[in-house]
Order: structure tokens, then C-alpha cells, then sequence
């Protein structure tokens, strides 16, 4: 299949790109970047420098690549997130809005067939279970940048889906690239004890290694169907869980613990929220219609093996 990679530079791009090569696939991988797209033919795929905010030209690549699948992982997040800056997500928004609608009119120009996006688990309303499927709720009402991030990333499934698409809802990355890889802003945060556990710690997380969700995404090329797939692992974890076995796997000091007030006000209400109230999410459905497992099926052997 000749498929078309959108942000093909990015956290998940850059595994997945060699990833579709190995599978058969003739990859044409997309990136802003002169340099990077030096890397992109480095793993055996044709490169197209194209911004995603002229339509024009990214319509004309696409056709040129002849695209029978279209795969949208752009973003333009920072290396450092930052909750209280009002500015965190203004790209990636835009990104989900417009550059989302220019990549599904090119995809649609070229004819494809498939069209895969990315998105994110984090996003169900904290109520009910501990632990989401994909028919569960989403947070209609969030504090800070994250409610608006969060106004996007709706907007962007529903043009995605409108179109018959397939949205891949990831789980925290973690792994080469990632906030949380060993040269990661996450990781330089906890190993300053900048990463506490948060009152009682009881928000769930859902962690995926970025190679398994590039190897999700592969099979969504090929098997995915119209809908909505949670991309996790197998063990949704509590703060308290996980942030200490995360920080020894640095190397770093066990975390601090403090109380929920002392974190609304150092690092804002969202942060505050996630630690508390965050769901995780089940794969099932993923692993069921996908035929995909995650080949580190657990944050606690593979925090280890990402910093060994």
C-alpha cells in the first residue's frame, strides 16, 4: 500500500516510518524540515517538505505520492509542557484544526481510501470506572490550556470520523523521543523530585511505548475500520504506582508526596486533576480488531528497559 505519513519526524513518526517500509509498504514520509528529511529516506521512504497549513501544497504531495492511506500524526508540542502557559497548545490546536482539515481534503483529492489519526486516551470524563473503553464519555469541561486542547482534539475526531477514519487514542509515549525517554523533560523533572505524588495519587494513567504504538498504527493501515481505538498497554496505573517506579528506573531519588492544594496552586488545576481524577483505558478492542498487542505489555518492566 502506498501510504502518506503526516509528521512523519515526530515522537511516533520517526518508528513508525521504518516500520511501514519493513512491512511492504511505500512510505512517502511528510516534515517541514530539510534536515529531517534526510532521515526520513534514511529509512527507505520518499520525502515530501511541505507545511501542513499550505493546503495547496500539501494537496499536490499527496496526489504526487499517490496516496492510498493517509496517516496524521502532527503535532507541535513543546519539549517542556507547561500547564500554565496559555500559549502550550495554540500550534498543535491549530495543527488539529486546520491542518486536519487541509490533510483530509488532500486525502480525499488523492482518492485514499484510509485515513488514520492520532489522538489521545487521556481525555475521558473522570466519572464511573477506573478504567475506559472507547463508548465511555469524554471531559466536556476542563481547566486551563488542557480544556481548550481538549476542544480541539473533539473537533478533530469528528472531521476524522466523519470521513469514515480511524483515531487511534494513545496513551502517554514513552521511549526514544518521548517526554519520559532518558534525555526526556519528564525525566530531568524527576530526577530533580519535580514529579510528586499528588494527595492520595489516585488518577489513573494508560503508558504506551512508542514502538508499540507505531506498531498499532501499522495494523490501523491495514485492518483498521471506521471508529475509535484505545492504544495502551495492559495495566492502567495510579499515580502512586507508577511515578515511583518510573523515578527508579532513572536513577533518581524516591518522589516527594504533596498535598493536593500545594499542587493547584504550583502547577495549576489540570495537573491537579490528572493526579486525582485521570482514567485510565482498556486495549480491548484494539487487540481484538486490530490483531495488535503491545510487545512491552507493562510500564513496569518498561520504564526499566527504556533506560537500559
Amino acid at each position: 500500500m502506498r501510504v502518506f505519513v503526516a509528521g512523519a519526524s515526530g515522537a511516533i513518526g520517526r518508528p513508525l516510518v521504518p516500520k511501514l517500509v519493513a512491512a511492504g509498504h511505500e512510505v512517502t514520509g511528510m516534515t517541514r524540515s530539510q534536515e529531517r528529511a534526510e532521515s526520513i529516506r534514511a529509512a527507505g521512504a520518499q520525502a515530501a517538505v511541505v507545511d501542513a497549513f499550505d493546503a495547496e501544497a500539501l494537496s499536490a504531495a499527496v496526489q504526487d505520492a499517490r496516496a492510498e492511506a493517509v496517516v496524521h500524526q502532527l503535532t507541535a508540542l513543546p519539549e517542556r509542557l507547561d500547564f500554565k502557559d496559555p500559549k502550550l497548545y495554540d500550534a498543535t490546536n491549530r495543527l488539529r484544526g486546520e491542518g486536519t482539515r487541509n490533510l483530509l481534503a488532500a486525502a480525499r483529492a488523492a482518492g485514499a481510501g484510509r485515513f488514520v489519526s492520532q489522538s489521545i486516551a487521556f481525555m475521558y470524563a473522570p466519572t464511573g470506572g477506573m478504567v475506559k473503553t472507547e463508548q465511555d464519555p469524554l471531559i466536556e469541561e476542563a481547566p486551563g490550556v488542557f480544556g481548550g486542547g481538549l476542544r480541539a482534539l473533539a473537533e478533530m475526531e469528528r472531521a476524522v470520523l466523519d470521513e469514515d477514519g480511524v483515531v487511534l487514542r494513545y496513551g502517554f509515549f514513552y521511549g526514544p523521543g518521548t517526554y519520559y525517554a532518558p534525555d526526556g523533560s519528564t525525566t530531568a523533572d524527576v530526577r530533580r523530585r519535580r514529579l510528586p505524588v499528588v494527595g492520595k495519587g489516585t488518577g489513573v494513567t494508560s503508558f504506551v511505548h512508542v514502538d508499540d504504538a507505531a506498531d498499532a498504527t501499522v495494523a490501523a493501515v491495514v485492518r483498521g475500520a471506521r471508529g475509535v481505538y484505545n492504544i495502551a498497554d495492559d495495566e492502567p496505573a495510579p499515580m502512586k504506582e507508577w511515578v515511583p517506579v518510573f523515578a527508579a528506573a532513572a536513577g533518581a531519588k524516591r518522589p516527594l508526596r504533596i498535598p493536593a492544594w500545594i499542587a493547584r496552586v504550583v502547577a495549576g488545576k489540570a495537573v491537579t486533576m490528572f493526579a486525582l481524577e485521570s482514567r485510565g483505558v482498556s486495549n480491548g478492542k484494539a487487540k481484538r480488531e486490530l490483531g495488535w498487542a503491545p510487545a512491552h505489555p507493562s510500564w513496569r518492566t518498561g520504564f526499566a528497559e527504556s533506560f537500559r
